[in-house]
């Protein structure tokens, strides 16, 4: 039998490399004070492996004859689920979905899985107990009796689970709570994420089983837990959003089975979260009768590859202290101090002296460099005070010079427009060559300096 000594070992955070001493820098990815002290468990003989214990069943073939087959997909009850998965879960896949905590991760997967009634369904939660989950499946409204639930934080215990009911899905919730005995370290460190998950990974590669995980993320925004998690996984999907707001995001940072371009929107409601399949009415604000409010702008934004429209809300009033203020909401800040900047010196207004709030509606976040034309209208609108017509709509990057630059798929930026009634839409200049302009129903504004779009919306 062999004996089984005791000893510590440093790991890096970020890509699982181990060292016999601590190291200032990873000697690995050179990351700093990423080294971490573990304790591990090794045997004095029977370390190395042998090839049958591998147990390898491929031989090396030429490329060209491996024949290339359609992965068969487990369609899933959400539709932007379905979208951000790039059409459903592949049998023998293993997707870790992380965000903040209470943004609504179990909620998600528990509502889904709630839907599906021809499959038998393990939700192993190492985190709330039976009847926790047994009353958040009473607040969504619906119950199943092909879902199983077990509360559990031994690796080797949820085996037997496995064993027992045979399930069609999986579902860990979370991966830093489990642990295995086959090390001495607590759960949640770097070995025991890491062999749990990779474990986990055979399973779902041998068994065919679809398996989820659900994963902390760090006070930076990163998924808790050693870098290799996500490389061995393979769907990384973030839940984002403001949790003093109702939408979230769903978004795809990795995927070997679809596109990282697609998001799914969803509101969040008393009993779960509902899908929102038409985001831009979502988004702009509906004003009842004639009533306009100046430092108002809808802009024409692309999350991945879907577009919305989103309003764009400025107020510029004179500085009541001697240092202006510069608030923003959902936007970068920098990008709004070097667009003020772009207004002072390129088109002549005096904004240096004032204090700017700027607010994205709907509490999200957007990066999007299109929406710079919707933030210089706002901030101008409410400079002067005068109001953009009802129904315009734009979309445009600005540079430093002033020139309002071209952006990428103004085609469906456009059609986005039209289909929610825009009359007016402000684009760059030569943003549209070689396209028949005749077809569209919506107005078209090409403008080519900032200058040009105060014209064209104020006269």
């Amino acid at each position: 039998m062999a004996k089984v000594r005791q000893k510590t070992m440093w790991f890096c955070t970020e890509c699982g490399a181990d060292s016999p001493k601590w190291t200032g820098k990873c000697p690995g990815c050179g990351a700093w004070n990423t080294m971490v002290e573990e304790k591990v468990s090794t045997a004095s003989a029977g370390t190395k492996p042998s090839a049958a214990a591998i147990g390898s069943k491929g031989v090396p073939r030429p490329v060209n004859q491996i024949e290339a087959v359609d992965e068969p997909r487990l369609h899933m009850p959400s539709e932007e689920l379905n979208r951000v998965l790039g059409g459903g879960l592949v049998r023998g896949s293993i997707v870790l979905i992380g965000g903040e905590p209470g943004i609504g991760k179990s909620t998600l997967v528990l509502q889904n899985l709630l839907a599906i009634r021809n499959r038998r369904i393990l939700y192993v939660s190492g985190e709330e107990s039976a009847t926790q989950l047994k009353l958040r499946a009473d607040r969504i409204g619906r119950g199943s009796d092909n879902l199983f639930i077990v509360s559990e934080t031994w690796l080797e215990n949820i085996f037997s689970h496995i064993e027992e009911v045979q399930p069609e899905i999986l579902v860990v919730d979370s991966i830093q709570t489990i642990a295995t005995d086959t090390l001495e370290s607590s759960a949640g460190s770097m070995s025991q994420v890491r062999e749990c998950a990779a474990t986990l990974l055979r399973f779902a590669k041998e068994s065919g089983v679809p398996v989820i995980l659900i994963g902390h993320i760090t006070k930076e925004g990163s998924l808790a837990g050693p870098k290799v998690l996500e490389h061995i996984v393979d769907a990384v999907l973030q839940f984002e959003g403001d949790s003093q707001y109702v939408y979230r995001l769903l978004r795809a940072i990795k995927n070997r089975f679809g596109s990282t371009s697609e998001i799914g929107i969803y509101e969040m409601c008393r009993r779960g979260l509902r899908e929102v399949s038409n985001p831009s009415e979502m988004l702009m604000s509906q004003r009842d009768g004639d009533e306009e409010l100046s430092g108002c702008a809808i802009g024409v934004t692309l999350e991945g590859i879907r577009p919305f429209l989103i309003e764009v809300q400025a107020l510029v009033s004179t500085a009541a202290y001697g240092t202006p203020q510069r608030s923003v909401t959902g936007y970068d800040p920098k990008r709004m101090n070097m667009l003020l900047a772009v207004l002072e010196k390129r088109v002549g207004f005096k904004i240096g002296a004032k204090d700017v709030f700027l607010n994205i509606a709907g509490g999200l976040r957007v990066s999007d460099p299109a929406l710079d034309l919707a933030v210089i209208a706002a901030v101008l609108s409410s400079n002067v005070d005068m109001t953009i017509p009802r129904g315009w709509c734009m979309a445009g990057e600005v540079g430093l010079s002033g020139e309002i630059r071209p952006v990428v798929r103004i085609e469906q930026r456009i059609a986005e427009a039209e289909k929610l009634g825009m009359t007016d839409m402000l684009i760059p200049a030569g943003n549209l060559k070689g396209f028949d302009k005749s077809t569209l129903k919506i107005r078209i504004h090409e403008v080519a300096k900032v200058a040009d779009a105060f014209r064209a919306l104020f006269g």
